[in-house]
């Protein structure tokens, strides 16, 4: 067996289900699907079991983490007790690619019994869970596309997809913006990335390296090496930044002008008009600059022009920004 030719052939598998899947759905069934989970005054409940349960607790996640009031039900446990967390301003989303799960179709009476409303994800139309719903969104394959005609892969990739695309089109309809998204990832990699403000890392103060434009070479190497940054500021005698020279600026100056480099003063060897970010700004957004000019250190200047600090990469580094 060739492994890399088989991993390769199952994703093109299951990429060609979900196009097959977004080709084939109802746009009637897409927009009634949609309009209940946007006139949701509850929470969506999620619910599956088995695979499509796991399924079905990552698009609960998704929606949750997007804008959407959503929690998990696991359907056998709905049965057993579960059942008393939906109210009567919820709306029920279950995921079941054969729409005929013994676990599935006892909860549907209760839910029936207190009037709210049932969409599916499900690879069959014709199944009990797809009569008794609202609003069905057929997920069928060809069994062909699925290890023995039968093992749920592309299956349950393509009920993911679908429930990704759900949570997109109502986070799209929220206006909701990546500020939103911050407050509900405080924690770990995201929020790190989405929380902080190039203020909370940028070099300022005594700490921050800034000479004056006649300022000689030999003490703006002297700032440089001093405050341990690779580079300084170069501003005017009011204070407006009009440059920087960095390590990088030293060698080519070096190249250029040899011995005598330090007869020369910073502004005839900086790098004018730098690139530069805003003390408010994220930081992501401050690396996504760096990343695009190939640059390791941003200097920060404020509404007048004048520099406030200097952010340098291996800030982002320490912070897990990168």
């Amino acid at each position: 067996m060739k492994i890399f030719e088989t991993i390769k052939e199952e994703l093109i598998k299951e990429a060609s289900a979900i196009t097959s899947v977004a080709e084939a759905l109802s746009p009637s069934e897409v927009e009634l699907a949609f309009k209940l989970l946007r006139d949701c005054r509850g929470k969506v409940v999620v619910t599956g079991i088995g695979k499509a349960g796991i399924i079905a607790r990552k698009i609960s996640a998704t929606l949750a983490s997007t804008g959407t009031t959503s929690i998990f039900l696991h359907a056998a446990e709905g049965i057993h007790g579960d059942l008393g967390m939906l109210s009567r301003q919820d709306l029920v989303l279950a995921v079941s690619n054969s729409g005929n799960t013994p676990e599935m179709l006892a909860i549907i009476p209760f839910i029936k019994f207190i009037g709210i409303p049932l969409i599916s994800i499900t690879g069959n139309a014709d199944s009990q869970l797809a009569k008794a719903s609202d609003a069905v969104l057929c997920t069928k394959i060809d069994a062909a596309l699925e290890p023995l005609g039968m093992v749920p892969t592309a299956s349950t990739t393509v009920a993911l997809a679908l429930g990704d695309a759900l949570a997109i089109a109502l986070l799209k309809d929220k206006n909701f913006s990546l500020n939103d998204f911050a407050r509900f990832h405080p924690g770990g990699a995201i929020g790190k990335r989405l929380l902080l403000r190039v203020q909370d890392l940028m070099h300022s103060g005594d700490t921050m390296p800034k000479v004056c434009r006649d300022t000689m070479m030999m003490d703006a190497i002297l700032e440089m090496t001093t405050k341990k940054l690779g580079c300084t500021i170069v501003e005017d005698h009011k204070g407006k930044m009009l440059g920087i020279i960095t390590d990088g600026d030293l060698r080519r100056q070096l190249q250029e002008k040899g011995d005598d480099l330090l007869k020369h003063c910073a502004e005839e060897c900086m790098t004018a008009d730098p690139k530069h970010s805003k003390a408010e700004e994220l930081a992501v957004s401050a690396l996504a600059l760096m990343e695009q000019y190939s640059i390791t250190m941003l200097p920060v200047v404020n509404a007048e022009g004048e520099a406030s600090g200097i952010l340098h990469m291996h800030d982002l580094i320490r912070a897990g920004v990168v």
